[in-house]
């Protein structure tokens, strides 16, 4: 009798033991990130690449507005921009109607101005306490920012985490969403698989081949990004892609170094495009 009790008794404390289990495991199940996609945009450009991490996320969306638009030509806008920047002013921003405390992750987006992130975005970020956020910045540009204005936003939010961030040119706003689908996956905020990106080549000195590559992707630029000297390649799926040294001047006549990425895609039509421009 006392040993159908001792087995009676050891059977319910096994069973509660794997019920206590069951529950730890269902309690330890990751929840749901939230995310918030916070964009300025003048000219739209931010606007798309915004839209497009919003709808892959699910996430939701608040719009950066200043007080007094920068509406004017392309040309009164960087006249401008050097005022403001010149006597240290931001541009004030109409009030945000959002509480940051709800989302995990926070997708900042900006166009690249002056090497940075626009004063807009200078602004919010003075003005918000972004402590312990983790943040993702994305932009837009005309030749690359990305890098810098991420080095900026470290030192203007220590207490935030910056996280790796994606960039593109304005020209090839059409390429965004699927960088950005890949950019995600690669990152883990989107589950799926994507293609692994070989490393690229050691540099070797340029050919003709590669100067006639280069040219053709960086000669309707409307500035000069000087002269290529090495080259290293990878070859994708879909594109051969080029990482070029490039040699030039600054204004002062000092020499100065570029690196300088270039895509090829594998379609008959396609031409070569530059992507970005890290000085």
């Amino acid at each position: 009798m006392k040993k159908g009790l001792v087995l009676f008794t050891a059977l319910l404390a096994l069973v509660g033991c794997n019920s206590q289990k069951k529950n730890a495991a269902k309690d330890s199940t990751p929840k749901a990130q939230k995310y918030l996609v916070v964009y300025y945009s003048q000219t739209g450009a931010t606007q798309q690449v915004a839209q497009v991490f919003a709808r892959l996320l699910g996430a939701d969306t608040l719009r950066i507005e200043v007080e007094q638009p920068y509406d004017g030509t392309y040309q009164e806008t960087i006249e401008r921009c050097q005022k403001e920047m010149k006597n240290g002013e931001l541009p004030e921003l109409k009030a945000l109607k959002s509480d940051w405390s709800g989302y995990d992750v926070i997708f900042l987006g900006y166009p690249i101005r002056f090497g940075t992130y626009a004063l807009p975005m200078a602004s919010l970020v003075k003005q918000t306490d972004f402590a312990g956020k983790k943040i993702v910045p994305f932009c837009t540009f005309g030749s690359g920012g990305l890098g810098a204005s991420m080095k900026d936003l470290k030192q203007a939010l220590p207490k935030a985490e910056i996280l790796p961030g994606y960039g593109v040119r304005n020209a090839r706003l059409a390429k965004a969403p699927a960088e950005v689908e890949r950019f995600l996956i690669e990152s883990g905020y989107l589950e799926g698989k994507v293609e692994k990106l070989p490393d690229y080549s050691a540099q070797q000195p340029v050919t003709a081949e590669d100067v006639k590559i280069f040219d053709a992707a960086c000669s309707n630029y409307q500035y000069p990004l000087g002269t290529p000297v090495t080259v290293g390649k990878r070859t994708t799926s879909g594109s051969t892609d080029y990482r070029f040294t490039a040699r030039s001047k600054d204004a002062g006549g000092n020499d100065i170094e570029a690196t300088i990425y270039v895509t090829v895609g594998k379609g008959e039509d396609a031409k070569p495009e530059f992507t970005e421009v890290v000085r």
